[in-house]
């Protein structure tokens, strides 16, 4: 990357957790050819991915769920508790769909299927750095299934309830639990709620509703807080619960 580059485009600044060498090369060749993006550090197990995180502090790590040592979704849970600034990219296949779910609730911030496109995956680095979560349709479905199958098993009985219990991350009002109660939208935050879970950033919402991008912000912090979730992928995980359930 050239110095005239990097004067004129915050560097997001990116580590590459992935255990197939191949890949890892791959990506990192794709993302040094983009003159916002530095990729940093490469680890190929989930102690390497803390580690380097903890040292580095990158903007955004890409996450595979599946490495040797430890599994992407416990290197996610440290990572988060360690460095919350840090966005964590989980890159997935379409199989994995209780590893997903667990991916959820350690608050992963974006979720790609493995053969996404490129531009799919610049974009959401992007989006990343810019606060933003992604969460695609086919892994949107298949984690709205877990949180059903875990409010079935809830209504069976006390052993269910344990089962039900998510973490801060994500707390769907359709599958919380406890003293902990969603408060009412009213039709603006349900409005914005729903542009949410159709994957729209701050500014694509306030250019739809005629807003002031900071309002939007706004009402998507008044949101979180009716609805007690910590992460727009909760958020939109909500919303996609809410419309299934009508």
């Amino acid at each position: 990357m050239t110095e005239d580059a990097r004067n004129h485009h915050p560097v997001i600044r990116i580590v590459i957790a992935e255990d197939q060498a191949q890949v890892r090369r791959g990506v990192a060749h794709l993302l040094s050819l983009e003159p916002d993006m530095e990729v940093v550090g490469q680890a190929c197990n989930g102690a390497e991915a803390v580690e380097l995180a903890r040292v580095l502090h990158p903007d955004v790590i890409l996450m595979d769920l599946h490495m040797p040592v430890k599994s992407g979704v416990a290197a996610t849970r440290e990572i988060i508790q360690l460095l919350p600034a840090t966005q964590i990219l989980v890159l997935t296949t379409l199989d994995d769909d209780e590893t997903v779910f667990e991916a959820v609730r350690a608050g992963a911030h974006a979720y790609l299927l493995k053969d996404a496109a490129e531009d799919e995956l610049l974009e959401t680095i992007r989006a990343l750095k810019r606060g933003e979560s992604r969460l695609t349709p086919q892994i949107a479905r298949k984690v709205m299934d877990q949180f059903r199958r875990l409010a079935a098993v809830s209504r069976a009985g006390p052993m269910g309830e344990e089962l039900s219990m998510t973490s801060s991350s994500v707390k769907p009002a359709s599958a919380a639990s406890g003293d902990v109660h969603a408060e009412i939208l009213n039709d603006k935050e349900e409005k914005i709620l729903q542009l949410i879970s159709e994957g729209m950033s701050n500014r694509q919402i306030a250019d739809a509703m005629f807003l002031a991008e900071g309002t939007i912000k706004n009402y998507v912090s008044r949101i979180m807080q009716k609805l007690h979730a910590n992460t727009r992928i909760a958020l939109a995980l909500i919303s996609k619960g809410q419309v299934q359930q009508k």
